[in-house]
C-alpha cells in the first residue's frame, strides 16, 4: 500500500500494470478501481498554461501513507496505491493516480473514491497557476 511522489512524468496505466505484476498475486483480487486526475487548461474562468505544485516531502509522504492506512481500515482491500506529481505540470499531464484492489467491486470503488476525495480535500500541496502573463497561488482548499 505505498504512496509515491513523482517530479517526473506519470504514466498511470503503466504504473498500475507494473505494480500489479510486481506486488499482487494473480487471482488474489477480483476488482481494480482507479482514478486518474489530469491538469485542465482552465480554472476560475481563465486559461491556464502551467501549474506548479509544491509540497514538503516528509509531510506529504506521511499524509499519503496515513491516507492509505485509513482506506485499509475502512474497506477489505487487497492493496491500494497513490501516486501524486509535484513540480511543473502542463495541461493534459496526469497529476494523480489512486488505485484500490479488492475481492469485490463495491470495496474497490468506495476505497478509490475515498482516496481521491480525501487527497483533494486534505493533502498538503500548494498550487500556483500561470495564466497568460500572470501567476497566482490558488488559495482554496489544498488541491491536487
Amino acid at each position: 500500500m505505498p504512496a509515491f511522489l513523482y517530479e517526473k512524468a506519470l504514466d498511470p496505466l503503466r504504473e498500475i500494470e507494473q505494480y500489479q505484476n510486481q506486488h499482487l498475486r494473480p487471482g488474489s483480487y477480483g476488482a481494480t478501481a482507479n482514478f486518474i486526475g489530469t491538469m485542465r487548461d482552465f480554472n476560475a474562468g481563465d486559461d491556464v498554461q502551467l501549474m506548479t505544485l509544491e509540497h514538503y516531502p516528509e509531510m506529504t509522504r506521511k499524509f499519503l501513507d496515513h491516507l492509505c492506512d485509513e482506506a485499509f481500515s475502512k474497506w477489505d482491500l487487497v492493496d491500494c496505491l497513490v501516486i501524486h506529481r509535484f513540480g511543473e505540470i502542463k495541461p493534459g499531464d496526469p497529476i494523480v493516480l489512486t488505485v484500490a484492489w479488492s475481492a469485490h467491486r463495491k470495496e474497490a470503488f468506495a476505497a478509490c473514491s475515498y482516496l481521491i476525495e480525501e487527497l483533494k480535500a486534505r493533502a498538503p500541496f500548494w498550487k500556483k497557476e500561470t495564466t497568460g502573463n500572470n501567476e497566482r497561488w490558488v488559495h482554496d482548499a489544498p488541491s491536487s
